[in-house]
């Protein structure tokens, strides 16, 4: 049988390294499962998994033009079942909240879509005459790291590499 990408073969792990395996094929051939390919959860440590000497059954992926076979364990192993989704299905109603297990901080919930959507209103600008010392000075510093930001953003960096003038550089 020709060794062809997509074919379904058995070979024997002739050696073991940290970034995979290396399994003898029919023909005399031999081929590389990377240790991404082994199983469909994450393998650290490949021993863990594959010992030398041991029988499986591999899919050839890819065969280089310089002969190296790419092989995979992991292509013919059933597929784990994703974990359950609660909820309808609805993207809604999940939200985006992957680092505390789905749930919206605090126990929000999202606005039904039927409801009205909340509309943006501008801050009450508060009139120097009925705001205090200490809040004007927070206003002001507010303000003035605001205008220095932009300022910085807009201004041409030259730290050596620019397309600043040429003839100033020493």
């Amino acid at each position: 049988m020709a060794i062809e990408v997509g074919s379904v073969l058995e070979g024997k792990v002739t050696g073991i390294k940290s970034f995979g395996a290396f399994v003898a094929l029919p023909e005399g051939k031999s081929g590389l499962v990377h240790i991404s390919e082994v199983s469909n959860s994450f393998v650290e440590d490949i021993n863990t998994v594959l010992k030398e000497g041991e029988t499986v059954k591999v899919k050839v992926m890819s065969i280089a033009e310089d002969g190296k076979i790419a092989l995979s364990i992991k292509r013919l192993l059933p597929r784990e079942p994703r974990p359950e989704q609660r909820g309808n299905g609805d993207r809604g109603d999940r939200g985006n909240y992957r680092g505390n297990g789905g749930q919206r901080p605090n126990g929000q919930r999202r606005a039904p879509r039927n409801e009205a959507p909340r509309v943006w209103q501008p801050k009450k600008v508060e009139t120097p005459e009925n705001m205090s010392f200490e809040d004007m000075m927070s206003r002001f510093k507010s303000q003035s790291e605001d205008k220095l930001a932009s300022l910085n953003a807009d201004a041409p960096h030259n730290r050596r590499g620019g397309y600043g003038n040429r003839s100033r550089r020493k």
